[in-house]
């Protein structure tokens, strides 16, 4: 009987304090997400400049730029979707400008039906906001060779196929195409982890107490 409440105490110890240990890291998760969003709402209020010359992940993110140039016609494709449409892809395209540099720019949304669809190449001039995304981890498969369809922005390695600099620009305005623009904008970005952080922590109660009646139902035996 003894070990029956040493094993009840045991166990519900620690179910609360796994419980508590997952509410607790959506508490840290919703501080982070919300240094994001203010860090965000920082760049994007900034007024836009010219693309400086020399780049700084640390100091530009989130920026307002304008760049004039050229759509060079080379074009990567990412897997994408939007509410109410479906299925489609975002499109990254190379704007080499005037003095010879080459950027990425993050143009938007095609749906599925048009990305085969060809671009023009044309002279224009890109608002966005700069950014240096990596949407891919360990588990994000690689672009597949038979269709060139990537599965995430990568800079590093979007740069690398079309030799450019590893820096995105995610146009704010139309670039033509028909390609929908998907401005950076802080409004999509849920922060529901108090909401998270509240379900585990009123799990771990509720298990406090089923433990709490348990061991006084054993106890009651004894």
């Amino acid at each position: 009987m003894k070990f029956r409440l040493m094993s009840a105490l045991l166990l519900g110890l620690a179910g609360v304090g796994f419980l508590c240990s997952l509410g607790i890291w959506q508490v840290q998760r919703m501080y982070e997400k919300r240094a994001q969003l203010d860090e965000m709402t920082a760049g994007i209020s900034e007024p836009a400049v010219v693309v400086p010359a020399v780049l700084d992940p640390a100091r530009d993110r989130y920026r307002p730029v304008i760049a004039a140039g050229r759509f060079t016609g080379e074009t990567l494709y990412v897997l994408s979707g939007q509410p109410m449409i479906g299925a489609g892809v975002q499109v990254i395209s190379v704007l080499q400008m005037a003095d010879g540099r080459r950027l990425l720019v993050d143009r938007g949304f095609l749906p599925d039906d048009e990305k085969h669809k060809a671009l023009h190449v044309t002279d224009l001039t890109v608002q966005g906001n700069l950014m240096w995304p990596r949407d891919s981890n360990q588990y994000t498969p690689p672009p597949d060779p038979k269709t060139g369809m990537w599965f995430g922005r990568d800079a590093e390695a979007m740069a690398a196929v079309l030799h450019t600099e590893p820096t995105f620009i995610v146009a704010r305005e139309p670039t033509g195409d028909g390609i929908e623009a998907m401005p950076v904008d802080t409004s999509s970005i849920p922060n529901d982890h108090w909401g998270y952080a509240i379900t585990w922590f009123s799990l771990a109660f509720v298990w406090a107490v089923m433990t709490a009646a348990l061991v006084w139902r054993i106890r009651r035996q004894i």
